[in-house]
């Protein structure tokens, strides 16, 4: 695997390494640099920045009513969309289509229901380790948000605990939350790494995606065998190049 992208803050973060910003409704989530080197988990500011645990807890939701109560509208929309592309929705193969489509459409962006906290709640563990975690090849599925269409691929996730460790299942239900939304990887790479950075706390994060994107290969360049890889390294990961070489080396292994 080729790790041709790595997600780069401004230097003015690089400056000052407490300071934060905000990507759809996440703090940054870098550590603050202690003297000597060292990294420690990011403290709550005062005044009027927001504790960083308070950003993972306040996930945008769509409730179960939400979906029965847009059905109906969402189906119509379908419809619409058939006549628009010159076909007749009355027709008995497309008859049922325009439900089928906005169910399927309501599960591609389930991740719109579900919260962070509701998954990690009960599965952080106080744990005297301090080696590398990895787990890699989580598949993810996710939908294009400038066209509509799927983006597939790979997920791996690797972390330093900081006496805390989270259920490995957890890791991958993080993906499937933040990918089962409207996405760009850009994005999705980030928000993994902030949501296991302010749960955890840990020493470091690194996340590494590659992705096929269907707008760009099925429709614009048509390039079949396109992939994008997309990275976003906090804490030691960021600042120890040595962290960072061996997570990538292990996983390409």
């Amino acid at each position: 695997m080729e790790h041709s992208k790595q997600t780069q803050f401004s230097s003015s973060d690089k400056k000052d390494a407490g300071a934060s910003s905000v990507v759809n409704g996440h703090c940054d989530g870098m550590l603050k640099r202690a003297a000597g080197g060292s990294s420690q988990p990011p403290a709550a500011e005062s005044g009027s920045q927001r504790p960083v645990m308070e950003s993972w807890r306040e996930d945008r939701t769509r409730s179960v009513e939400d979906n029965e109560m847009s059905l109906p509208s969402l189906a119509a929309a379908y419809t619409t969309i058939l006549r628009g592309l010159g076909e007749d929705p009355q027709r008995q193969g497309l008859l049922k289509t325009p439900w089928r489509a906005a169910t399927a459409m309501q599960f591609f962006t389930k991740g719109y229901q579900e919260k962070i906290i509701d998954v990690l709640n009960d599965a952080i563990f106080d744990e005297d380790h301090d080696e590398m975690v990895i787990v890699k090849d989580i598949d993810m599925f996710s939908m294009c948000e400038h066209h509509l269409v799927p983006i597939f691929g790979r997920v791996h996730i690797g972390y330093l605990p900081n006496k805390r460790v989270l259920g490995l299942s957890k890791l991958a239900r993080i993906v499937e939350i933040y990918s089962r939304r409207l996405q760009v990887q850009e994005r999705l790479t980030k928000q993994i790494a902030v949501a296991i950075t302010e749960a955890l706390q840990p020493t470091g994060v690194g996340v590494v995606i590659e992705a096929t994107h269907m707008c760009m290969v099925m429709r614009g360049v048509q390039k079949m065998n396109s992939k994008t890889v997309t990275s976003t390294m906090l804490g030691v990961f960021r600042e120890d190049p040595k962290t960072r070489d061996e997570f990538l080396t292990l996983i390409r292994s």
